[in-house]
């Protein structure tokens, strides 16, 4: 991956610091006030959906009056403050009739609750290829934990252990997106391939860029989260505790580098109707076999299972009344 932009080090602990740090993040020493000059970023024009509060970049030429993600309806805006851009692009691989196709599987799958006709009735509304923001971080962190195990017990169940250890974690992505879900986030990030890195938005004409709304200190809360459930996982499975059983495993961290780098992803978000009600899928824009989305339950299927259970309650309690 690519690196982020960096200035000098801190001069209390030096961890690297970046470009828009007003603190340090691993020991929180303000950072020297930066010399005044021109923005390197402009400020943009967004298009901010009403709905799910996405924004995309906008251009005159596009004249997207609605949300790529949602269809509703958008305003255009000035921000106040210069839009962060993407340090590093993945660009897209499945082509758009390939994620048209990947609709059509998902459609025609079959499950229980789901109309029967749906594949045949439904018809694709729109399909957007998007690129949605996420900061990646890399983090080295120093891990002190505690835990009892079996091992040392002698006549009691259990002995108290403790330990420390270092650990350096890499890829610890953070959505920025409104458009996405944070559960739709989770289930496309596995899927991308940082390998192919460009340096510039490869894709297909008319593609959109969610701008990155999430700051930076809200994300290194999330990272420090993700790290402490992270180095918990490796102290359990790593071997660090003595003993065949432990317990009561507990781990406080303490950041020793952090460093970050912005994202842009790429996804489909396709609309599809039926019965005159719109649902949405999203295609992974790496990975055409990553398809998951809305789809329409069928009442009447839904009705049967409820009379279905009534039957069977009434049923049993005929026969418990008998005994």
């Amino acid at each position: 991956m690519s690196a982020a932009v960096s200035v000098s080090p801190c001069e209390r602990c030096a961890c690297e610091l970046e470009v828009d740090d007003l603190r340090c993040p691993v020991c929180g020493l303000a950072t020297p006030e930066p010399p005044r000059q021109e923005a390197a970023v402009e400020r943009a024009r967004v298009v901010r959906c009403d709905s799910c509060g996405a924004s995309v970049e906008y251009s005159v030429e596009a004249r997207a009056p609605r949300c790529d993600y949602c269809g509703a309806v958008t305003h255009v805006e000035m921000t106040v403050d210069p839009v962060e851009q993407a340090q590093g692009w993945l660009p897209f691989s499945v082509e758009p009739s390939v994620a048209s196709e990947a609709l059509s599987r998902f459609l025609g799958r079959k499950a229980f609750f789901r109309p029967s006709g749906l594949a045949e009735e439904a018809s694709l509304e729109s399909m957007r290829p998007m690129w949605w923001p996420a900061w990646v971080f890399k983090a080295g962190v120093e891990v002190s934990w505690t835990a009892d195990s079996d091992a040392g017990s002698r006549r009691s169940d259990w002995a108290p252990h403790a330990g420390q250890t270092h650990l350096d974690f890499s890829n610890i992505l953070v959505a920025a997106s409104r458009g996405l879900k944070m559960d739709e986030c989770d289930k496309l990030t596995p899927h991308y391939r940082f390998d192919e890195a460009v340096g510039e938005a490869r894709g297909p004409e008319g593609a959109s860029v969610e701008r990155f709304e999430a700051t930076r200190s809200g994300a290194r809360r999330r990272v420090f989260q993700a790290v402490e459930r992270l180095a918990s996982e490796h102290v359990q499975s790593s071997g660090d505790i003595p003993g065949r059983r432990y317990r009561n495993v507990r781990v406080a961290v303490a950041l020793s580098s952090l460093r970050t780098t912005r994202w842009a992803l790429p996804v489909y978000v396709l609309a599809y109707r039926y019965r005159d009600k719109p649902y949405r899928v999203l295609v992974h824009g790496q990975d055409a076999e990553v398809v998951f989305g809305e789809s329409p339950i069928s009442a009447w299927r839904v009705l049967g299972v409820v009379l279905a259970v009534l039957a069977a309650l009434v049923l049993t309690m005929l026969i418990a009344g008998r005994m």
